[in-house]
Order: C-alpha cells, then structure tokens, then sequence
C-alpha cells in the first residue's frame, strides 16, 4: 500500500481576455482596487495528494490518502472512492471548507492566484499508519515536517517531494527531511534550490537520498543513485492541452514500478507515459486509461513490453 499525503483542493480557473497591464496604473499601487470581467470559470478537483493517489489507481497501485478536506468535499471523495483510492484516512472537518485555488489568466499569460488553505490547515494533526512507502507531497509545512518525522520513527521509506513549499521551509527543516528518503523528487529549478538553502552550501543530495529524481518537462527527466544515471525521454502527448498535474502523475507512473520492484528506467518512462494522459485533458483528474491502454501507449513510446 502506498499512503500519499499532501493537499486537496477545489482549483477555480478564470480567464481574463484583456491585460491585467492595462488595468494597473503604475502610480497608483500603493491603493488598489480593481474588478476583473473573466469570460470564463471552471472548477477542478485537484490538490497534490489527490492528483498523484487517482493516478496511481488507474495503474491499479494499492493507494491511500491521508489528509483533511471540508465539509464541501463529498463529491470529490466519492470520485476519488469510485476511482479506487481508499479515502478512509481523510479527515472531513464540517467547521473548514476544502483548500482553494481561485488562478485568473489574462491573455499575456499573467496570473493572479489567491489560496485559502481551509482544511488542509488541520494536516498537521494527522498521523500515517506504516505501509510500504508514503508520499509526502506539498502540504501545510508543519504536516510535511510531522509525516517526515513519522516515517522516520517507524522507518517507512518515503518520498519527498517539497514543490512549492520550498520557500516555507527552513533548511534545517530540509536537511532533516531530506536526509533519509527513499526518493526526492522535483524539478530543476526546485532540485537547486534544495541544493542552494543548504545552509549556502551546494549540498551532495546523493548523499542522503537513495534515489534522485528530477525532472526537465519536454526534456525527460534524470534518475540519479550512487552508482548511476539514467537519462529519460519524455513521453510523446497527442496534444497539449493542459500541462498542469503533468508532474503529479509522472510521480504516480513512477512509483506505480517502483512498488512493483520494476528497473528504475522503465518506472521513469512509466512516469513520461502517465505524465501525457494529463497533459491531454483539461484539468488534473480527467483523464481516464486502462492498464491494457496504457501498456500499449507505452510500447509505442519506448518499444518495450510492459506488464503490469
């Protein structure tokens, strides 16, 4: 069983058609006070925990999610339940709505992003039970520091992947959550970053991690051990239509081998391929495959056999 923890969120997507630009007068920041006409609004479900558990049921990966959602949040557990996700360790507080994104795009591609955590606030008083790896994606900082703690104390393997909240987190904090994991993960930019607040030194993350992974967008990704590393090529999409959740599910495609005790190479392709089917939909969960279909998507991709 993999435990995944981190955010649940309702993300709600406007599109301005104008210039946020040609709104603001430069002389006049100090007292804003603006309204935007969006032409559109949709609400997704997303969230880290939830993108990365729902695709790692659509490989057919034993996958719980321990995190606290709002009394909003019944339509979305049941998608996650009907999905294959076990949501018996979620936390519902009727007192807190669910974390929100409210992310307006003008035309330019300027965005203007409030987040209100609501529920996710109450993360750090939850406990992780020992199963064979968690996950410990963006979070409240205190709950990432707490389940890394509690991994530790039971010795369960886990993955880091900080993302966004790198710059919430203290480098001591860091260097104690990041000494030990099974697996770090993150971007370029997020993978020195890490390197960089260690303490100003350029920190051996080798060292303390047993796997590295980062990942380069269209460009692949890199799978680093001690003793190795190995290059991977991104999977080919059939259109982009939506980048975002593209990481959360190379994670899922990544650890959905890894549980499986597959070569590091092909769970990094796992993960090119899977990152694709998000990349095609709008939005993080609405994408849809079988383990036949997605095998085949694989061949095509790499020219290996996958059996899942």
């Amino acid at each position: 069983m993999i435990t995944v923890t981190g955010s649940l969120a309702f993300d709600h997507i406007m599109d301005f058609p104008g210039s946020f630009g040609d709104h603001i007068m430069p002389d006049k920041i100090h007292q804003i006070n603006l309204s935007f006409l969006v032409n559109t609004l949709s609400k997704q479900r997303g969230g880290t925990a939830g993108n990365i558990a729902y695709n790692l049921a659509l490989l057919g990966s034993p996958v719980s999610i321990v995190g606290a959602a709002g009394s909003d949040f019944s339509g979305y557990g049941q998608f996650l339940k009907d999905s294959g996700v076990d949501i018996s360790k979620i936390k519902i507080s009727q007192d807190n709505l669910t974390s929100s994104a409210f992310i307006m795009t003008d035309k330019n591609d300027n965005q203007i992003t409030a987040f209100y955590p609501g529920a996710m606030s109450e993360n750090s008083s939850l406990s992780i039970e020992p199963v064979d790896l968690v996950v410990i994606s963006p979070n409240d900082p205190k709950a990432m520091i707490n389940f890394t703690k509690q991994c530790k104390s039971s010795n369960t393997p886990y993955m880091l992947d900080p993302g966004m909240q790198l710059p919430a987190l203290n480098p001591e904090d860091l260097k104690i959550m990041v000494s030990g994991a099974t697996i770090l993960i993150g971007n370029d930019y997020e993978i020195e970053l890490l390197r960089v607040k260690g303490q100003g030194e350029r920190v051996k993350l080798l060292e303390r991690v047993k796997i590295l992974i980062t990942t380069l967008g269209p460009k692949g990704s890199l799978i680093q051990t001690r003793e190795k590393s190995i290059q991977v090529e991104a999977g080919k999409p059939n259109g982009v239509v939506d980048p975002t959740g593209a990481g959360d599910a190379y994670r899922a495609g990544f650890l959905a081998g890894y549980s499986r005790g597959l070569d590091l190479k092909v769970c990094g392709q796992m993960g090119s391929v899977a990152s694709c089917y998000a990349i095609e939909k709008y939005g993080t969960t609405n994408h849809k495959f079988s383990i036949q279909e997605f095998c085949e998507r694989y061949k095509e991709n790499f020219g290996e056999e996958l059996k899942l």
